[in-house]
This record gives structure tokens, sequence and C-alpha cells, in this order.
């Protein structure tokens, strides 16, 4: 039985709402950034009132926080369920596809690479960075058994690789791909695992 089949109707409401109001926060950031976005814009979509809204996040930094951490809750949950049977770089591929999939779709940004008072908020936020640590650990171990296999560059720090793969997620030529190219998003999305994983010389 699902989380929602064991709530009573009045909770189940009320998660579905606060679902909402999650996708609504994601649309706004996405459209307008964390610096424009009001309480407002966020019930207007929602097509709820505002101390509906204030019944389920006090702040937009509240939003923002869940919202983000609805996204990294999404990574892990993916992680996770990946085929053991796939290769380490297999399973880093096969996130990042993921990763720019949820960004095409309409889907959150990676907040903290653009705005550093989004980053300081976020950094107090103690469930946030427990996910971040998380999805972190998570990751530099597919790393260290990706140069383990032969995979990866031994001669690179871990951190260096990791750093460089999280901003392939948040890369603004996933954007202007979309904007200008005359390509689908799969065509996009091959293109841009190409590059990242095989480079772009011959």
């Amino acid at each position: 039985m699902s989380i929602l089949g064991r709530l009573s109707f009045k909770d189940q409401a009320f998660k579905l709402r606060e679902s909402a109001i999650l996708d609504a926060t994601t649309r706004t950031l996405a459209s307008k950034g964390f610096d424009l976005m009001t309480m407002d814009d966020v019930a207007l979509d929602v097509g709820i009132s505002k101390p509906s809204l204030y019944k389920h996040f006090k702040s937009k930094e509240d939003l923002a926080g869940a919202a983000m951490i609805r996204l990294l809750d999404g990574a892990l949950t993916f992680v996770d369920a990946l085929p053991a049977s796939q290769t380490p770089i297999e399973k880093l591929r096969a996130l990042l596809e993921w990763a720019m999939r949820v960004r095409l779709d309409g889907g959150l940004p990676f907040l903290p690479s653009t705005n550093a008072q989004v980053r300081q908020m976020l950094t107090r936020n103690l469930r946030y960075v427990a996910a971040v640590l998380k999805l972190n650990s998570r990751l530099k171990k597919i790393v260290q058994a990706a140069k383990k296999a032969g995979q990866l560059r031994t001669d690179l720090p871990d951190d260096v690789i990791l750093f460089s793969y999280y901003a392939r997620t948040c890369d603004p030529a996933v954007d202007y791909l979309q904007l200008y190219a005359k390509m689908d998003n799969d065509a996009i999305v091959k293109h841009m695992l190409s590059v990242c994983f095989d480079g772009v010389g011959t």
C-alpha cells in the first residue's frame, strides 16, 4: 500500500496540495528565479489563497528549500534504483541523462550554482544539507568504482570529477540548445552526454 493509501482523506488532500505547490514553485523558479519569485506567484499558479499556502510553507525560502530537497530525493531514488548490472560509468551517464531531462521538461535548475543568496540559505537547511551529503556519498562511490574499472581518469581527484559532473547538470548549453537549436530533447540529451563523456575532439 502506498503512503497516500494509508493516510486519511484530509491528509491525502493536504499531501496532494503540497505536491502541487512544489510543482508550481518549480515552474516559477525556473521562469523567474528565486529573487523575483513571490508567494503570490505560487499561490496564483496553484489556484489557492495565500493563507492556504502559508499553512504549508512559511516563506519563499521554505518553498525553494523544499523544492530542492524533492529534486535531490528524486535523484537519490533514481540512483538507488539503477540496476546492479550497470557499470559505474553507465550509472553516471544514466543519472546525468535523468537530470538533463528534468531540466528540459521544465524542472528546477540547480539553484545554488546561480545565486549566492540561495546557496547561503540552503546551507542553513539541515534537510537539504543531509540530502546533498547523501547523494554526494553515493556518487563518490560510483566515481571510485569507475576509476577502479578503468572507466575514469585516475590522475584526477574524485572531487574534480564530481564537481565537473555536477556542473553538467546545470550547463546553460542545454537551455540554449532547447531555445535555439533545431533538435528535439532526445537529440539534445544524446549530444550533451557525448560531449561530457567522450569530449569534442576527434
